[in-house]
């Protein structure tokens, strides 16, 4: 036991210089796990949701900087509280795509479908209130770039959600998250992570793509949900 605490230890504190800027190696470590769930993503593989997981806890341990002395000694609320809606939602996510498996394919877990006029309207309203209501409560706590940190949580929520429920917007919002993700990151001195929503922004433009294509050789449409089947995309944020 002794031993495996040490390891612990030393992979926590373990550092790299790069051009002379001290990184956390946990940091390319969960980065590298989340573009591994992003691919899966890409392939629908239930995969995806939890290897993102063990990402989104090593990232949320780099984000706040100020509570574990990161060399950026920074506290991102809205970074590290999106690593833990992110684990909520995965849940989820993961209990979506296990669910809904094509019978007879286990290696495909969703199919793509854009989202219906009433499920965008709510994806908007969310998008706006959500992020208006986020910079209020990251400026009060003293979170750097409450804004834009703001919609990078909110957006990334929204991604998210979109993914469980196999809509193909939610690559666009993917972007919409990187675009000012990119310059936030860089500009906190979080490089690892600021790189990796460079190789995002190309990466979800083929997902999107991709997701296209799938639909017009299946010939999917938007889906037209039930009563009930409205209700739960309504209330599966919330619960999350």
């Amino acid at each position: 036991m002794e031993s495996v605490m040490s390891a612990l230890t030393g992979f926590l504190t373990a550092q790299l210089t790069i051009g002379g800027v001290p990184i956390l190696v946990r940091e390319i470590v969960g980065n590298v796990f989340g573009l591994a769930s992003a691919y899966f993503g890409m392939k629908r593989l239930v995969w995806a949701w939890p290897v993102g997981i063990v990402g989104n806890a090593l990232l949320l341990t780099v984000f706040l900087g100020g509570v574990f002395h990161t060399p950026q000694n920074l506290d991102l609320y809205g970074q590290a509280g999106r690593q833990v809606m992110f684990m909520a939602v995965s849940i989820y996510g993961w209990w979506q795509w296990s669910r809904t498996k094509h019978q007879g394919d286990d290696s495909v877990a969703v199919q793509p479908r854009w989202a219906t006029g009433r499920e965008r309207l709510i994806l908007l309203l969310l998008a706006v209130i959500g992020t208006l209501a986020c910079a209020y409560i990251f400026k009060a706590l003293g979170s750097w770039g409450p804004w834009a940190d703001a919609w990078i949580f909110v957006g990334s929520m929204l991604a998210t959600w979109g993914m469980a429920r196999g809509w193909t917007e939610f690559w666009l919002i993917w972007i919409a998250v990187d675009l000012v993700g990119v310059p936030l990151l860089f500009v906190a001195g979080y490089y690892p992570s600021a790189a990796l929503y460079l190789v995002y922004g190309v990466f979800v433009t083929c997902g999107f793509v991709s997701w296209l294509r799938i639909q017009k050789r299946e010939g999917v449409g938007p889906a037209q949900p039930t009563e009930a089947g409205a209700a739960t995309a309504v209330a599966a944020p919330i619960n999350s």
